[in-house]
This record gives structure tokens, C-alpha cells and sequence, in this order.
């Protein structure tokens, strides 16, 4: 029996004896379980404590589970005795793969921010590049965001890290906003006001306090330009909480005879004579 365990394989310079295979055999058995134990015990009582989202859920499950591999791997090459010339080796290769891959690691650190940080969760609202989006996935490399006509975008995590992203769903749930509308010179500027903060009350999305707010901006080229000021918390539904106010300031504008201009020009004509002929 001992001499079976002693006997070695040769691999040219290496030699390895089948005592050492059943460790090696061993270890990795060893490593599984403790994968499982980390996994169906400890990070499972883990994320019940903090109720995280699905997708920071499986990005903490990779990083354990490749920390443990790779550190199953070295102590391997460290019993056999070659992981002080395969470090070596590898710490080339690295800075090879390195350069061509640096947005990948990029991007993989800043999954891993994300996860330790928090600072977007699955079914988080932000807004990145001036477009409103849902968080859907988080994963360790990329995410997935869907916007308000439900197309789906898997973006890089170094964009959630380093670009300005807002997230309003770490903010206050509320945001101002506007419409804006012109009217005919000549219009009565103070019931052209009262209408729209009347057009703004009757919608049920707009806040009452912060109360809604007028501007008579610019006397325009054609109309005299007011913007209409108020705050809700429809973040994601904006575009329909909008368009319903314009219905009701078209409506309440007809029924009060405030004309809504359409550009138009003056045209002055020098020599009228010379024209006629």
C-alpha cells in the first residue's frame, strides 16, 4: 500500500507521487464544501438579515465562490511546490492580458463597489445620460437598466461608478417639474396664471405642497411665454403626467377665450407702387 502511495508521475520536471493526487483530490472536495456551507448557510442567514435584491445576491455568491477556488488553487501549487515559479509566471501573463483587458477589470471592480456600497439595487430608479431607466439586474460585470418604453440595456458598472448617475430612489421621491405655454399678446396675463395652477391642482400626480408656481418668462416673438412650476413624485410616468396637464390647459384656455398663438411675421413692404406694376 505504501509503495502505491509513493508512487510518482512524471510530468518533465515535475513529479508528482498518487499521495499527493489524493490530496490534491482532497482539497478540492474540501473546498466544495465549504463553497456549499458558505453558500446554503452562512451568506443564505446573510442576505435574510439585509434582504438584498437577487442580483447582489449572486454577484456576492461569485466572489466567494472564486476566492475560495483561488485560493484552493495556490495552496495546491503550494504542496506541490511549484507556486513560486508559477506566480512568477502568471504575474506576467497578467500584465500582458491586462492592458487588452483593462475595461473588463474596470468594470468588474466597480461591480464589486456596487455591491459593497449599495449605490444602486435592483428596481432603483435613475437617470443616466438625461434618460430615466429602472435597475432590473445587477450583475458583476455588467447591469441591466429598462427605460420608459421598456427597452432593456445592458450597460458596463463602470458607467454606474463613474458617470453622473442619479439615483432617485436614494433621493427624496420628488422632483420638480414644468410646462411650458405661451399665449396671445393682449391675453389677461393674471387669469392666463390663475388657469394654469388651476389646470395644475386638478391633476391628481401633482403635489400640493410644494404648492405649483407660475412665471410670466418672456415677452416672445409672437406670445408671451409662461411656465408653469410643480413638483410630484410620478418620476418614471412624467411624460403622460404632462401631457394630461396640457389637455386640461388647452381645455380650460378654449372655455376662457386665451388664445394659443402660431408664429407668424410682419412683412414691410418699402415701394408699394413698384409692386403693384
Amino acid at each position: 500500500m505504501e509503495e502505491f502511495l509513493n508512487y510518482t508521475f512524471s510530468f518533465g520536471k515535475y513529479q508528482i507521487a498518487v499521495i499527493d493526487l489524493l490530496l490534491i483530490l482532497a482539497i478540492l472536495v474540501f473546498a466544495r464544501i465549504v463553497i456549499w456551507i458558505v453558500n446554503r448557510i452562512i451568506l443564505t442567514g446573510y442576505f435574510k438579515r439585509k434582504n438584498l435584491d437577487v442580483g447582489r445576491q449572486f454577484a456576492i455568491r461569485q466572489i466567494v465562490m472564486y476566492l475560495i477556488w483561488a485560493f484552493t488553487v495556490f495552496a495546491i501549487l503550494e504542496m506541490l511546490g511549484v507556486a513560486t515559479a508559477v506566480m512568477a509566471g502568471l504575474a506576467a501573463f497578467l500584465v500582458g492580458i491586462g492592458l487588452g483587458l483593462q475595461d473588463v477589470f474596470k468594470d468588474l471592480a466597480s461591480g464589486i463597489i456596487i455591491l459593497i456600497e449599495g449605490t444602486a439595487d435592483v428596481g432603483d430608479m435613475i437617470e443616466i445620460d438625461g434618460q430615466p431607466a429602472i435597475v432590473r439586474e445587477i450583475g458583476l460585470r455588467t447591469s441591466v437598466v429598462e427605460t420608459r418604453d421598456q427597452v432593456s440595456f445592458l450597460i458596463p458598472n463602470s458607467r454606474l461608478v463613474m458617470d453622473a448617475v442619479i439615483n432617485w430612489s436614494h433621493n427624496e421621491p420628488v422632483r420638480r417639474f414644468n410646462v411650458k405655454v405661451g399665449v396671445a399678446y393682449g391675453s389677461d396675463v393674471e387669469k392666463v396664471t390663475q388657469l394654469l395652477l388651476q389646470a395644475a391642482a386638478e391633476h391628481p400626480k401633482v403635489l400640493k405642497k410644494p404648492a405649483p408656481t407660475v412665471l410670466f418668462e418672456d415677452f416672445g416673438n409672437s406670445s408671451l411665454d409662461f411656465n408653469l412650476y410643480f413638483h410630484s413624485n410620478e418620476l418614471f410616468g412624467i411624460p403622460r403626467v404632462r401631457s394630461e396637464i396640457r389637455y386640461s390647459i388647452n381645455r380650460l384656455f378654449k372655455e376662457n377665450n386665451i388664445e394659443i398663438p402660431f408664429p407668424q411675421r410682419d412683412l414691410w413692404i418699402r415701394n408699394a407702387v413698384q409692386l403693384e406694376k
